[in-house]
């Protein structure tokens, strides 16, 4: 009698393969959507990063020398606990320089964020605009 199938042994070991290689699918599909959320933060951060600096190198009211830090609201960070520092300093500035004097001013911005992983991550941009060096109050 000659019968046509696979024995007990073979279906195990098909099984087998085939839970390690679907084991192995979902693992490397895990990895992807972490790493997809954390190129989504990426980007977010970069773009409020951005937008913050261009900010800054309008304000007229920044100080010539200090810094300056802030929060991003839920709205504008997607939820993400975040934040901003900048430091402004004179970047050039001639060595008999007066009140009035155009001189360059950089600016050094750290853009912080706290995904839910819980591993705080930071960006930093830096650029540079013309100022005048303030006049000193009076006394």
């Amino acid at each position: 009698m000659n019968r046509r199938g696979f024995t007990l042994l073979e279906v195990l070991v098909a099984t087998v393969i085939m839970g390690i290689a679907v084991a192995g699918l979902i693992a490397g599909l895990s990895q992807a959507v972490n790493n997809a959320s954390r190129l989504t933060d990426y980007d977010r951060a970069a773009m409020l990063a951005h937008t913050k600096m261009n900010d800054l190198l309008l304000d007229a009211n920044l100080p010539f020398d200090g810094s300056v830090q802030g929060l991003f609201g839920p709205d504008q960070s997607g939820g993400i606990p975040s934040g901003w520092r900048a430091s402004l300093r004179p970047f050039d500035q001639p060595p008999n320089a007066g009140p009035g004097t155009i001189v360059l001013q950089r600016i050094g911005l750290e853009l912080w964020w706290q995904p839910a992983s819980g591993t705080r991550r930071t960006l930093q941009l830096e650029s540079y605009r013309r100022t005048r060096i303030p006049v000193p109050n009076g006394p």
